[in-house]
């Protein structure tokens, strides 16, 4: 028996039954991935146990099993979504066939998924990024209006601090599915700090956030050709009348946290399908690229962990040439 060298200092704790262990592990795991990626997670797994009930295979993977699923699937689907597929298999089945991870990476699955990509790869479909000029467009039209409501100034400090903070769509409000919300994602008027040249509060989680860390949101009043400080005082003098004693920071005018249906239906006012929730994000990286600012810089203020960036770049060419363009004007600031 392996004895402390020296008294514990720990305080006494009370064991717990072999059940509270089970039940209380259960909870943890059921936490270890977001709620709308275990949501899709499920519904992958039922694609696959549908699989191998018509194919009369044993549902145990096996590298012959993956792969087969992988040449039937891409002809029902984009290739594109296959990775995701597997990815999802693999953590619902992992619990029950613990080398599941291992039968994915082999080499037969890899090479399989490979040759689909190339026999059925389409381009990708991406979102138009905003520019400067479409805020202004924005900004314009309702200034020009008799009266602003409180939903309006919530739809433009929801767009212009997405655009300037390269935040998430799903960062400012909640998703339609009432399933899928989460009040611990949910900013608190609480943390938000406004001073004379710039405004901030605390994002308490997202997807990415793996532990739950939060991150503090900062937004400069001068942005280049804006000032979003202005109306974030002007949404934030509205909310504090209209609901004093509320938590949440983004509220409608009904006392609801925003959805985004709520947010998608303000922006098809001035864009097309072409632009979506998604494209705040793209988009302010865009213009700081645009503008000279370092991709490491950039990579911070949005948050990304270094693989994630790499990979968004190589597939963003407008955010490559700005980054490429960019920087050479910074660097060569036009004559007077």
């Amino acid at each position: 028996m392996i004895r402390p060298s020296r008294p514990s200092r720990q305080p006494k704790r009370e064991p717990w039954t072999r059940e509270r262990l089970l039940h209380e592990r259960a909870i943890a795991l059921g936490q270890a991935i977001d709620e709308g990626t275990w949501k899709n997670y499920g519904s992958v797994l039922n694609s696959y146990l549908s699989f191998v009930r018509m194919h009369d295979f044993p549902v145990n993977p096996t590298a012959d099993t993956l792969s087969f699923f992988t040449v039937y699937m891409c002809h029902h689907i984009k290739p594109d979504s296959i990775a995701t597929y597997l990815s999802g298999i693999c953590q619902q089945l992992e619990p029950y066939f613990p080398d599941v991870r291992a039968i994915r990476k082999s080499t037969l699955v890899h090479r399989t998924l490979q040759g689909c990509m190339r026999l059925k790869g389409s381009p990708a479909v991406r979102k138009r990024a905003l520019t400067l000029d479409n805020i202004a467009i924005v900004l314009a039209f309702y200034h020009d209006l008799d009266s602003i409501t409180h939903d309006n100034l919530l739809f433009i400090c929801m767009l212009m601090t997405g655009f300037f903070a390269l935040m998430c769509l799903g960062e400012l409000s909640f998703p339609d599915d009432h399933s899928l919300r989460d009040w611990r994602k949910v900013t608190k008027r609480s943390s938000v700090q406004v001073n004379d040249d710039h405004y901030g509060f605390f994002l308490p989680a997202h997807k990415a956030n793996k532990f739950f860390e939060g991150n503090r949101i900062i937004i400069c009043a001068q942005q280049i050709r804006h000032n979003p400080l202005s109306y974030f005082r002007q949404y934030l003098a509205s909310r504090n009348r209209l609901f004093p004693l509320a938590s949440p920071l983004w509220l409608t005018s009904s006392g609801e946290v925003p959805t985004r249906s709520f947010f998608i239906q303000h922006l098809r006012t001035f864009f097309d399908k072409d632009v979506a929730g998604q494209s705040m994000r793209a988009s302010g990286a865009t213009s700081l690229a645009e503008n000279g600012t370092p991709p490491s810089v950039i990579q911070a203020i949005g948050r990304w962990a270094s693989d994630t960036f790499q990979i968004y770049v190589s597939k963003s060419p407008v955010l490559i040439q700005a980054l490429l363009f960019g920087r050479e004007r910074a660097n060569n600031p036009p004559l007077p």
